[in-house]
């Protein structure tokens, strides 16, 4: 007999303009796989973890992070950290599992596929914190790489260029920004709709654009054109919105699924349903291996002069 089909829920701080369910099947487990926004409210935000927990299989936790990560440390966003433990017997991940590893595979796949020459190229990864694994993939690559985090995470234009400065104001900066309300540092609710293009330059100098999807929505100029972007998750008014940007290649690090992407965090949970097992007794070897099996890559989706329906 098939194995019953587990459900699965993102439970995001994001619009829920956005909310999508969709049934699908992964290593011959059945799969209804769901997110719900929740509008940037944030008591509503715990409350559906609440009702959620013990009821289905996994929670993603969305439009927001519980922990930003450096080389050897990990910085947890307190406000965020005390919802999330509303969650007392379902595991619950922020997709940290998959930054480490799927999305560094990715960096690793492209430049070994010949799907992204990286050497000499510009690059700009919008936040290292958020996307550590994609950060140490791409220090190794020859790109020269501008890391974001003081320009997209804090509104300073101040670019930093080496792995070793984004650690060494990490160590700095992360005990102070984490104890501080989460919204004044990323977008949430119908603030991931709202666009204010600022920093042009550090857009428009990138050959490739990489990193979380609603700092690259919100901050990059109208047009664009000929760039390549490395994201998590897009849907198809995100594709239709690069491609009249002149955007020329999309490259999600996340499966497609009904014609869309889901988020690292909706994916990082399904695993963690298919490991069924406690996220503390989940090691990144884990994820490696299932990974494997599963047999994901990173997805280019080419915007110039095509329909953007995937």
């Amino acid at each position: 007999m098939p194995n019953a089909q587990k459900h699965v829920v993102s439970v995001s701080l994001g619009t829920s303009k956005r909310d999508k369910r969709e049934e699908v099947t992964f290593l011959d487990q059945s799969f209804l796989v769901e997110r719900r926004g929740t509008d940037g409210d944030l008591e509503r935000f715990g409350q559906t973890i609440a009702d959620l927990d013990g009821n289905v299989a996994a929670i993603g936790v969305g439009g927001c992070d519980i922990y930003v990560v450096t080389k050897d440390r990990k910085y947890a966003f307190q406000q965020i950290l005390k919802l999330v433990q509303r969650a007392k017997k379902t595991p619950l991940v922020d997709g940290s599992g998959l930054k480490h590893t799927l999305e560094r595979r990715s960096i690793e796949w492209l430049q070994a596929s010949g799907t992204f020459d990286f050497a000499g190229k510009k690059v700009l990864l919008v936040s290292a914190v958020d996307r550590f694994g994609m950060a140490q993939s791409l220090a190794k690559t020859g790109a020269s790489i501008v890391y974001g985090d003081l320009i997209f995470g804090v509104g300073l234009p101040i670019p930093i260029r080496s792995m070793r400065a984004v650690d060494t104001l990490a160590k700095i900066l992360l005990p102070i920004i984490t104890r501080l309300p989460f919204k004044w540092f990323y977008p949430t609710g119908e603030k991931q709709e709202i666009r204010t293009p600022k920093f042009a330059k550090y857009f428009e100098e990138a050959d490739l654009i990489c990193g979380d999807w609603h700092f690259i929505h919100k901050y990059m100029p109208a047009k664009l054109e000929g760039k390549t972007i490395l994201t998590q998750t897009v849907r198809k008014a995100d594709l239709e919105f690069l491609r009249s940007a002149g955007i020329a290649r999309v490259i999600t690090t996340t499966p497609i699924v009904g014609g869309e992407t889901f988020a690292t965090n909706v994916m990082e949970a399904l695993i963690v349903a298919l490991l069924d097992r406690p996220v503390s007794q989940i090691s990144e070897w884990d994820y490696e291996e299932v990974l494997e099996k599963l047999g994901w890559q990173p997805n280019p989706i080419e915007l110039t002069g095509m329909n953007t329906g995937v």
